[in-house]
């Protein structure tokens, strides 16, 4: 009973501890290692503009980048940071938070991205998961990677997406984009790509799971109302659908904000466009600040507290 209580104490203390490898490849900065695996996530808050049923609601958004001890034969985060095997790889997770209300009712959205930090060595995200929660029900995805495919499984409350269970050729990931950005920016594709859409938008846009051509371009800009000295912004088109990022040039390459434009849908033509804007990024531990006093780091990052 000792020893099982004593594993359950280990396990959750290392719940959402960073990885402590360090898989950094010759293509990465001097200051990659120091930054990412100092045993703190970096946490972003974003003022958001969300479009839905064609309207802009307001709302907000975090994203919270960690590297991780994951283990790519399970898919899932190891429980022991310390294991030396060659099952385990360091990966750069992303947890992407959307919170607005339309009308009476809320929605709460999250997305998960695991992407190997040694992209030499494996190329593609492990797996990728996205929920969302509103008053009318919830919806779950899952990617795994196997071999040359994506097998995605999805659960729904709506008959006519019921559950799937279905394979898609490998292609890039919108969701993935994120932290190809904050490993190195100048590797992200250009030109004529193969993508597989972003899980927040099959969802909101309930279209089918499919790999799209799409374009995208990375430029390089002086100025624009999500900073004020040089930075970046990488584009892509396909469908409906556009989505512009836009980041810091230099290390870390703090995403700044984005905006997504696509139609609103539900009997509205009217193309629209989400934004969201960084209102301050802190590095944490925040795995470990889960008392009422810890609230006030919350008024750091401008987020509600309730």
């Amino acid at each position: 009973m000792k020893n099982f209580i004593y594993s359950f104490l280990l396990i959750s203390l290392i719940a959402c501890a960073p990885s402590s490898s360090q898989e950094v490849s010759t293509e990465k900065p001097k200051d990659f290692n120091g930054y990412w695996y100092a045993g703190e996530a970096e946490i972003s808050s974003y003022r958001l503009e969300q479009a839905r049923y064609g309207e802009i609601h307001a709302g907000e958004s975090v994203l919270v980048f960690v590297t991780e001890p994951f283990s790519k034969d399970k898919q899932v985060k190891l429980d022991d940071w310390r294991d030396q095997s060659s099952d385990n790889v360091s990966v750069m997770k992303l947890n992407m938070t959307k919170k607005f209300l339309t009308g009476i009712y809320p929605y709460s959205m999250m997305m998960s991205t695991f992407t190997p930090v040694s992209a030499n060595i494996y190329p593609d995200p492990f797996k990728v998961t996205t929920s969302s929660q509103e008053w009318c029900g919830h919806t779950w995805m899952q990617m795994n990677l196997q071999d040359e495919e994506y097998r995605i499984r999805g659960f729904s409350y709506f008959e006519s997406e019921g559950d799937l269970d279905v394979l898609v050729p490998n292609a890039i990931l919108e969701d993935e984009l994120w932290t190809r950005i904050r490993m190195n920016p100048e590797n992200l594709p250009v030109g004529k790509v193969d993508l597989f859409p972003s899980t927040f938008y099959l969802r909101l846009r309930h279209r089918p799971h499919e790999v799209r051509k799409a374009d995208a371009k990375l430029v390089a800009l002086t100025s624009s109302e999500y900073a004020d000295d040089a930075h970046k912004m990488y584009e892509i088109t396909y469908d409906d659908r556009s989505l512009s990022i836009y980041f810091e040039s230099t290390f870390p390459h703090t995403i700044l904000g984005w905006e997504e434009s696509y139609m609103s849908g539900f009997g509205n033509p009217e193309m629209l466009t989400t934004k969201a804007k960084r209102i301050n990024t802190i590095k944490s531990a925040y795995w470990g600040k889960n008392n009422n006093k810890d609230r006030e780091i919350r008024k750091e990052l401008g987020l509600s507290t309730q």
